[in-house]
């Protein structure tokens, strides 16, 4: 079930990124809908093994774009 939701946030992920653009890890949650961090960050890496995404880091802020 966890692969399931996985894929389906990374989509709802992407999504908001490709709509709003950049955004920090807790906007990014919440734009995507995404229930907790955890969660968020399992979608994140399935983006990033996929190359999808990239990570900045501003401070103590992670950015998130698409490629």
């Amino acid at each position: 079930m966890l692969q399931e939701n996985t894929g389906v946030n990374a989509g709802n992920v992407w999504n908001a990124l490709n709509e709003n653009g950049a955004l920090n890890v807790k906007d990014l949650k919440k734009a995507a809908g995404v229930k907790n961090e955890k969660e968020l960050f399992l979608a994140l890496g399935w983006l990033l093994r996929e190359d999808n995404v990239v990570l900045q880091e501003e401070g103590k802020e992670v950015i998130v774009s698409l490629k």
